[in-house]
């Protein structure tokens, strides 16, 4: 986390800085906007990272393992592909939910499914989706990426399911 910090500080310090000698206050603009984002943010950031905590540290090590680790096989990955799909929220809850359920010994393949399910199904996302570009968008959208979250997860278990995270 160190290396992606400082990156990520280098460079919102040399955007203030571009900002600051364009003359016309977009530091301050910029600044401004970032203090709200935090502040409409920062509620929803908290309780997400104390669920990813909770859940690390509530759920007992072999019934993780047995529903979401790697033996669990095809039904972690089809748990995980379910849950992600319904997962409600942006990448501020299901992320750190994600990597509360890594550092407890879920799967490297059904939090990818996980993931994958959460980013192209969006179930809460859908009556947006459907209002915005119709039923028909909608449904082809759905069927296409239909089987990818459960192959992408069994792909990455295949692939890197002994890796230590």
């Amino acid at each position: 986390m160190l290396i992606p910090t400082i990156i990520l500080g280098a460079l919102a310090i040399v955007l203030v800085i571009i900002g600051y000698y364009k003359g016309q206050g977009q530091h301050v603009i910029g600044l401004k906007s970032a203090g709200q984002m935090t502040l409409e943010t920062l509620p929803l950031l908290i309780f997400a990272f104390v669920v990813a905590g909770m859940v690390r540290v509530l759920l007992p090590p072999e019934l993780l393992s047995r529903w979401v680790g790697a033996e669990s096989g095809w039904r972690g990955i089809l748990i995980g592909t379910i849950a992600g799909g319904f997962s409600p929220g942006g990448p501020y809850v299901s992320l750190p939910v994600v990597a509360g359920l890594l550092k407890a010994g879920a799967s490297v393949g059904t939090l990818v499914a996980f993931l994958t399910a959460w980013s192209l199904w969006a179930i809460s996302r859908l009556p947006m989706e459907i209002g915005i570009l119709g039923w028909k968008f909608t449904l082809i959208r759905l069927a296409t990426t239909f089987f990818f979250p459960p192959i992408a997860g069994y792909l990455a278990q295949i692939i890197f399911g002994n890796l230590e995270v």
